[in-house]
Parts: structure tokens; sequence; C-alpha cells
């Protein structure tokens, strides 16, 4: 069953998400050449400890595969679940941070590709399409319309732009588990799939890829880079389906959608 939450529970789901956004901010602004990845997940650990919330994947088991960071960083072609280590961030990098935590309960979720620096022009242009995707995919997510007509919209910005939209990673519901139900794929057919209801909190979250959809596992059991080594993105949004215009719990500053 999809859950559908009361109005003190999305008061809930809004701090969860708000402190979630919050990280996002801090950590996007801080991203420089020379540090590596285990520092920025050593500063989100801290972050994480100062506003009173916990790592939602740290731990996280998947079989006998325990998740060891406290985020999910990914570079480049790594497309999710990348693990933070002594890898040295440069210039020109894309910076995946996907960020999820636990606050009273309640599960916030939200992720971001920064830019290092500058970046070529079909990079850029990859994270400008992949944001727009988004944004088309929250525009639709409204009571009485359906979970397909979100991803329609989403592999129709990525396709019509000569992109690819990556298939084995969906969204997913969230509240007090990081994983609810409903899947939310980045794929579909209009008018296809579960009618969507107010009170209803998705986690939107495009991975589109320069190159093929296709990905590939890493040996560390959890990191997904593109078969073809190019570059992929990832921008994600924690929204609340409502009677009027959908909520977007995880809204933030400079890495908001434009």
């Amino acid at each position: 069953m999809i859950p559908i939450k009361n109005a003190r529970e999305i008061e809930k789901m809004r701090q969860a998400c708000r402190s979630a956004s919050d990280i996002l901010e801090q950590l996007s602004n801080m991203i420089r050449p020379g540090m590596s990845t285990k520092d920025v997940d050593t500063a989100a650990a801290e972050m994480m400890a100062q506003a009173g919330v916990k790592s939602a994947v740290f731990g996280y088991r998947m079989g006998h595969r325990v998740y060891p960071g406290n985020i999910c960083i990914s570079l480049n072609d790594e497309v999710i679940h990348g693990i933070a280590g002594q890898r040295i961030i440069q210039y020109g990098d894309l910076v995946k941070l996907d960020i999820t935590i636990i606050r009273d309960g309640w599960f916030g979720d939200t992720a971001a590709t920064i830019p290092v620096g500058l970046v070529d022009d079909r990079a850029d242009r990859l994270l400008r399409v992949t944001q727009k995707a988004l944004e088309r995919g929250i525009g639709v997510a409204r009571e009485g319309r359906r979970l397909g007509d979100i991803g329609a919209e989403i592999e129709d910005e990525a396709r019509r732009n000569g992109f690819n939209v990556v298939r084995e990673f969906v969204g997913h519901g969230v509240g007090r588990k990081m994983h609810e139900e409903p899947q939310v794929p980045n794929y579909g057919k209009r008018g296809s799939g579960v009618r969507l209801r107010a009170g209803m909190t998705l986690a939107i979250e495009p991975m589109i890829n320069m190159g093929a959809a296709n990905v590939r596992l890493l040996d560390d059991g959890w990191t997904a880079c593109t078969a073809d080594g190019l570059p992929s993105a990832h921008f994600e949004h924690t929204v609340l389906i409502t009677n009027a215009e959908p909520e977007i719990l995880t809204w933030r500053g400079k890495t908001q959608l434009k």
C-alpha cells in the first residue's frame, strides 16, 4: 500500500526534508578542487550531528553488503551510490551529492549534481536538461494524475535533447522508511500506473546519461557507472502531492530548479 500522510505527518516530513536540503546546500557550497570525496563525507557527518539528524545510508544493508558512507557521492561517469574515499575532486568534475537523513523517525531525501568550476558545453547542457526533466516531472505530480505521467515527462525531456534516462534505478515513495511504495520510474506511459493522491510523498529523481542508458556495477557492489564511461547527472526532490500545486519539500537556494 502507498502511505498517505496526515497533516501532522506532513509537517514531520517538511522538517526532515528541510534538514536534508540545508545539508545539501552547505555541501554544495564547499565543493572545491583538491578535496577528497572523504573530506566531503566527513563534513556531511559533522553537519548532520550539528543538525541533530542521522544519516539514512550509513550502515544500510543490502544482502551481505553494508554501505560505509554518510552520503552517496558520485563523480562524472558514476551515476549513483558512489562511496567516499581518497579520490580527489578535480576542476571540471561533476559531483553528485545524494543526501538522505532521518529526523524524528522521518526521512528527507534530495540530490544535486554540482559542477566544479567550468564544465564543457555538453556537460553543462546535461545538467540543465536533467534539472528541467525534474521540473517537468514535478509539474505533473498532482492529485488525479497517474504515476506514468511523471516518468513520461522526464524521459521526453531527456530524449528530445539526445540524452537517455537510467532504467535500473528509480525514484520512490519516502516517509517513515527511505524506500516506500510506489516506485517512481524516470520513464513511462502517460495515463498509466497508479493514480496520485493528496498526502503521497514521492522522491522524484531523474538520472540521465550523456550517452547510452546502460550502467554497470563496480566491484564495491554499490557504485553504478555508465557502461560507456560518459558522464551522468542526478537531481532529486521529495515532493508532496496536494489538492493543488505539488509542494517541493526539499526546495533550496542555489541548487533549486530554475
